[in-house]
């Protein structure tokens, strides 16, 4: 089997930066063509700083990362330093980038490339707000019947909102971009808080990352120690939950994870209620299924991929 092309929509973001390392340390099986950054997790210089850290520490100074949309459609920026530090990357303590971004922007690029190969070649995998994503169909249209399907991570049904009480992060920081991307007719699927708070870095998790005794198991440690301070003592868990790597994990084994084909709506009217993903999990209604929602994981057999898998780098 050819490597799966895949395109990387990311603000990272500690979790962000586990999730590219586990698609980069598995070149037989995913062909990374380039990452592409959002405004989210922190601001656009930062994320695009900070995916090509990650980039660096994996030793692939040759991938194409793009500088993307700074701000939502039709909101101001919501950024989560209060989750992630001041950095986007708090924990490790990694160099600057000394590669450059990417000539162009990140939706250009996303374009060009689903242009450029035969159409249900390429996956998309947002692991953040979709601006980007949905920048680019707004711009191409022309685009959505040729991605093979978008992978992201968004959303929470039964576990309700972890930046209000309704709404995760990445679909409340643009939910007018999420709606065109639920709208769009292409195959989704959904890595939802319902599936991610199931998958903790426990102490005994985060020991076997840094017994890799490398620099990539060593940093993403860092990260998850840094990262849990904040979920431990919201949630009362055992850990951090690890959201983004589970879009990566699914292309890679998606025997991890069960959901169901529903249809999924995103609030885009109510301040209350503001970016929720109404899941219609019951079925209770007529509207036509446009997503599998992830419910959920082998949290387990999840955390031995990654262990096992970052090894390689």
């Amino acid at each position: 089997m050819p490597a799966r092309k895949i395109i990387i929509d990311t603000d990272p973001g500690q979790d962000d930066a586990v999730a590219i390392l586990l698609a980069l340390a598995c070149p037989d099986e995913l062909e990374v063509l380039g990452l592409t950054c959002v405004a989210g997790n922190v601001p656009l210089e930062l994320t695009a700083k900070n995916a090509r850290i990650v980039c660096e520490l994996a030793g692939r100074t040759d991938m194409k990362v793009f500088a993307g949309c700074d701000r939502p459609l039709g909101r101001d920026l919501v950024t989560a330093e209060h989750v992630h530090g001041k950095t986007g990357l708090d924990g490790p303590n990694l160099p600057d980038p000394t590669m450059p971004l990417a000539d162009g922007h990140a939706v250009d690029f996303i374009i060009d490339q689903l242009r450029e190969y035969a159409p249900g070649t390429i996956t998309l995998c947002p692991l953040g707000p979709l601006t980007n994503i949905a920048t680019a169909l707004q711009k191409a249209p022309d685009i959505a019947k040729r991605v093979a399907k978008i992978v992201l991570m968004g959303g929470g049904y039964f576990e309700g909102g972890n930046i209000t009480p309704t709404a995760e992060f990445n679909i409340y920081v643009d939910p007018q971009a999420a709606d065109i991307v639920f709208r769009s007719g292409i195959p989704i699927v959904v890595m939802p808080l319902d599936v991610t708070h199931k998958a903790l870095v426990t102490k005994p998790r985060n020991d076997a990352f840094r017994a890799l005794n490398t620099p990539v198991g060593t940093a993403v440690a860092q990260m998850t120690d840094f990262f849990e301070r904040y979920d431990k003592e919201k949630y009362g868990s055992a850990g951090a939950p690890l959201h983004d790597p589970c879009v990566t994990a699914y292309l890679l084994k998606p025997d991890l994870f069960s959901g169901r084909h529903i249809n999924v709506e995103i609030e885009t009217q109510s301040e209350l209620t503001m970016g929720m993903t109404v899941a219609d999990w019951w079925g209770v209604t007529d509207r036509a299924p446009n997503a599998t929602f992830m419910g959920d994981i082998d949290a387990d057999g999840f955390f031995a991929l990654l262990t096992e898998r970052l090894a390689r780098l």
